[in-house]
């Protein structure tokens, strides 16, 4: 089905690339070259948006399947074509994608003074290969955006970040880059089960309970390490520690929401008896990463890594409300995914414009910033308290949905899985007191400068989301009710088909049969 008449996710998903031919097209002076760089780049990631909302206000919120689909064939004699379209699981995350970028280009406008074309590259090429993942409705087409998005990450990280960027860029990339490897085995078992990489047509396939285990354990491999989930979390810190404001931005806002996406887009739909035999497993992976990487942000003196182990964490409730796969367990995982990708994207702005003043975010040395920055007080108290779930702001829905949800599958799994607000509150006042309250000691903070009106510009929008969501949550969950529903009901379906299936005995035939 497609509202608009004309190939709206194309449009989306490709027009970042027609704004690198522009930039790689202009000639000039070095100046001249990287004005031309930021403006178009700016230009275009706002159009992307522009035409994004209009997905938005298209979108069919009542319609559980899939909406604005394109499908043109591309190997037909392999089954793999170029499909794309979105539901209401996928649809928001594609507004993310296309709200974060322009957020990105305008963070690093006065901050990227070398190679300013080709960063703007990379991050519209990244922007294409984010929507692409979440649209596309082909197996193949999926794995492609899907692996796309290391390489203009790796070289965000490893040309633009810090000290240590190259150990980071390619622990980054080979973590990453391993466990997507068992996916693609993974894809070619389904396609020489099913004949195709139709994503539409795999989720109405049933694969043998036997197939199941090992197709769930190959997708684990790798959305696993994206999530990330403990124990394969290491990659995170080191990667937003190096990378620059506008590479954590992105990493902790859309990156990490790839490897849920993938849970909830294969692993669950397709694979639902594997999904129940290691939803056990699922759970105490996610209650070991809330608690432990929780204290672990405790310990922290580096302001990046504190929040990039707070990511964890939270990241962890949302593989708990995956599992539950029940309606309320599934609906706050989405919107946790949602909310955090625009708290913790705020978060590392506000430790952006530190470093931008000072060059560093270690912690200690801060302090007393409420005195010369009353603003950026403010806004860093917003995310704070909507990082740690207040009620009101977006960080509460999602992880009260996802509690709830737990407490329908076990009390236990609810009050460990919601540890993690209790110890996020510690972490996150923790931080907030070091670096705002007490006195000002050091003569470099007594002349510090308050947010620019470029930097606000980047926060208003952030702020307005964030508390839009706290307050008016349906406004976002109406989106993916009919989809999550769906899901859910064709879930238990399977399940108590399996369950019928058993029941019955080799040997049992019906009363009055005679045997031949």
């Amino acid at each position: 089905m497609n509202q608009v008449g004309f190939p709206l996710l194309s449009l989306i998903t490709w027009l970042p690339l027609v704004g690198c031919v522009v930039i790689l097209s202009v000639r000039g002076d070095e100046e001249t070259v990287a004005s031309n760089a930021r403006w178009t780049a700016l230009w275009t990631s706002l159009i992307v948006f522009a035409l994004s909302l209009l997905l938005w206000a298209k979108f069919d919120t009542n319609e559980p399947g899939f909406q604005f689909v394109e499908n043109i064939p591309w190997l037909p004699e392999y089954g793999v074509g170029y499909k794309l379209g979105v539901d209401g699981i996928s649809v928001l995350f594609v507004l993310l994608s296309t709200l974060l970028t322009p957020i990105c280009i305008l963070s690093a406008w006065e901050v990227i003074r070398t190679g300013v074309r080709e960063f703007m590259i990379a991050f519209l090429i990244l922007e294409t290969m984010m929507v692409g993942m979440f649209c596309a409705l082909d197996f193949v087409i999926f794995y492609m955006f899907f692996e796309g998005v290391l390489i203009p990450m790796y070289l965000i990280i490893g040309v633009w970040g810090g000290p240590n960027r190259v150990y980071s860029a390619v622990k980054f990339f080979l973590y990453t880059l391993t466990g997507s490897v068992l996916m693609l085995l993974a894809l070619l078992a389904m396609w020489f089960q099913a004949g195709t990489t139709d994503i539409t047509v795999l989720l109405h396939t049933q694969f043998a309970p036997a197939l199941q285990t090992w197709l769930f354990l190959a997708f684990l491999a790798s959305f696993a390490v994206k999530v990330p989930m403990w124990p394969v979390h290491t990659w995170l810190p080191d990667a937003h520690v190096e990378a620059p404001t506008a590479g954590s931005v992105i990493l902790a806002g859309v990156l990490l929401k790839m490897g849920a996406y993938g849970f909830l887009r294969f692993s669950v739909p397709m694979l639902p008896q594997a999904s129940a035999m290691f939803a056990p497993l699922m759970f105490s992976l996610s209650v070991v990463a809330v608690i432990y990487t929780a204290l672990v942000a405790l310990a922290q003196t580096d302001m990046k890594k504190l929040i990039a182990y707070s990511s964890v964490s939270h990241m962890g409730v949302v593989t708990i409300g995956i599992f539950t796969i029940n309606m309320q367990g599934v609906s706050g995982a989405i919107f946790q995914m949602l909310s955090h990708g625009i708290v913790s994207a705020a978060l590392f702005l506000i430790v952006g414009v530190l470093y931008d003043r000072l060059h560093t975010h270690e912690i200690d040395r801060f302090g007393g910033l409420a005195d010369r920055m009353p603003r950026y007080a403010l806004f860093f108290m917003l995310f704070s308290m909507a990082s740690i779930g207040l009620p009101g702001t977006s960080g509460f829905v999602g992880e009260f949905l996802v509690i709830v949800g737990s407490l329908q599958v076990n009390f236990w799994l609810a009050l460990l899985g919601g540890m993690g607000m209790i110890l996020g509150v510690a972490y996150t006042l923790y931080l907030y007191r070091r670096i705002i309250f007490g006195r000002i000691t050091r003569d470099d903070l007594k002349n510090i400068l308050d947010l620019s009106p470029r930097e606000i510009a980047v926060f208003v929008p952030l702020i307005a989301l964030t508390l839009w969501m706290g307050v008016v949550p349906s406004s976002f969950t109406s989106f993916w009710d009919a989809s999550v529903g769906a899901m859910v009901e064709q879930h238990t379906a399977a399940l108590a088909s399996e369950v019928k299936v058993a029941k019955v005995a080799p040997n049992e035939m019906p009363a009055g049969e005679v045997m031949r």
